[in-house]
């Protein structure tokens, strides 16, 4: 293994179209804003995988020496929750606050670190009304009537520039098509009139009649409350690219503020070839999957593919990568074992060199874990020669590489996980057989030690004989 000197870490710019060096605003410290969930319905697979892959940014800016501040938001009133409102009878804030709950649980389940912030949209409508003002005051916006303010498209100058579209190409607005006084029908609300068919009490009294926020007036409020004028990074997922993230530059800019000074977007985690969505019914959710997968082993899966790619889910890409993982959580536990957890454990400037390399190279997650599977490699090669020194310093490097995608088994030790009765249940009788083998192998029964070993082997039991006893795993390398 080599250890370089640190390259400059480089990510890809939405609005740029290229891969560029990261210099953040304030060396030192970043501002990471990404986009979480409108809380109309419980969370699935495919949002996990960008709550997964921005943890990832984050725990490396971090190792890269960066103090980050972490906001993501939530988004509890919108078209959708109160649609939901409407359809099932219960109160609008009641089914966003039991939606964020689910959430925060499977955030916290698959290891993701909790975020500095996590304002609520609800929280921030005097922010909001404020951002309306500036932008009418500017020249930016309009009232449309009663409760409604329309951002005029056509007066920002550089509308499109993050999705690459032309305004003449673009289609009207959903926002309240065919609204009196809306003067473009490309114009998206900022603001929108109560409505006789959604629910009563959401809706707050302003200078333009009663309404609500529109979606994307929330989120450049929020982030100019934590964040400032301007700071490093915006994220989210791809489907957010337009209209969401180009509306929100669009009021943001408009306003005179800087705003994010990098754009980064995750790949989508498809389904039967379409995105994930709740409103199509076509997701997975998280604890359909903990049925058969620990979290550590779904967290791999929505880890280890280049953050940008897109990815088409199936229980055997999921199993696949599980089994990937146990091999290299099999060679921690032996290791493990064999020196303890301290003279294992994880110390800066322990990651190999191709493992920097993939990181630095815009977050290169896939290319990090085979260089991972490439240190494990020789670790295990140390560990059967008994070569202590070096498979104990291999051990706390692939810790440490591991730790950096919050994959170190030691930080996930405690899961429960699917089969856990049945594998107390398997170690007695293995160990029932073993204690056997070993009283043969004490009288000089050879035969009857190999036959043994080799009934375990067929039963799909594989035996390593090392200083410390035999231990167990199963033929996919699961201990």
């Amino acid at each position: 293994m080599t250890y370089p000197l640190r390259v400059s870490l480089r990510l890809y710019d939405t609005a740029t179209r290229a891969v560029r060096d990261f210099v953040s605003r304030e060396p030192g410290k970043v501002g990471m804003y990404v986009c979480g969930l409108t809380v109309q319905g419980a969370p699935h697979i495919g949002h996990m995988r960008s709550y997964v892959s921005f943890d990832v940014l984050r725990r490396w800016l971090a190792y890269r020496g960066h103090e980050v501040t972490h906001v993501r938001n939530v988004t509890d009133i919108d078209d959708k929750v109160l649609a939901k409102s409407v359809q099932t009878g219960q109160p609008w804030w009641a089914i966003g606050y039991a939606n964020e709950r689910l959430l925060e649980q499977a955030s916290a389940t698959l290891g993701c670190l909790d975020p500095t912030c996590e304002p609520r949209a609800t929280g921030h409508v005097p922010q909001m009304l404020a951002l309306i003002d500036r932008l009418i005051e500017r020249g930016h916006a309009y009232a449309a009537g009663p409760g409604d303010v329309y951002f005029d498209v056509a007066s920002y100058r550089d509308y499109g520039a993050l999705s690459n579209r032309r305004l003449e190409d673009m289609q009207p607005a959903e926002d309240n098509l065919g609204v009196d006084g809306k003067r473009d029908p490309r114009d998206f609300a900022l603001w929108k009139a109560v409505k006789p068919d959604e629910p009563a009490d959401a809706y707050w009294q302003t200078p333009w009649g009663r309404g609500r926020p529109g979606w994307h007036l929330e989120c450049s409020a929020m982030a100019h409350r934590y964040l400032g004028e301007e700071f490093d990074i915006h994220g989210g997922g791809l489907d957010l690219v337009f209209p969401h993230h180009e509306n929100e530059i669009a009021q943001s800019k408009a306003a005179g503020y800087g705003f994010a000074r990098y754009w980064m977007h995750n790949g989508m985690l498809n389904l039967a070839g379409g995105k994930m969505s709740k409103s199509d019914g076509n997701v997975i959710d998280l604890p359909t999957l903990l049925a058969s997968f620990r979290p550590v082993e779904i967290r791999a899966f929505l880890a280890t593919p280049h953050y940008r790619s897109t990815v088409e889910f199936s229980e055997e890409l999921l199993g696949e990568a599980a089994s990937a993982y146990r091999r290299i959580e099999g060679f921690v536990q032996r290791a493990i074992e064999r020196f303890g957890a301290t003279d294992t454990a994880p110390t800066q400037g322990a990651l190999c060199a191709d493992f920097l390399a993939a990181m630095d190279d815009d977050l290169n997650t896939s290319k990090a874990m085979a260089s991972i599977h490439e240190v494990v490699r020789e670790g295990n090669s140390a560990l059967s020669e008994d070569d202590d020194a070096a498979a104990r310093s291999t051990a706390a490097s692939v810790r440490a590489m591991l730790g950096v995608l919050g994959l170190d088994p030691v930080d996930h030790a405690a899961e429960g996980g699917p089969g856990d009765d049945l594998r107390v249940a398997v170690d007695a009788l293995v160990r029932m057989v073993l204690e056997q083998r070993d009283a043969a192998r004490a009288r000089k029964d050879w035969a009857t030690a190999d036959a043994l070993r080799d009934q375990l082997k067929r039963s799909g039991v594989l035996i390593e004989d090392t200083p410390h006893g035999p231990r167990w795993t199963l033929a996919d390398g699961s201990a």
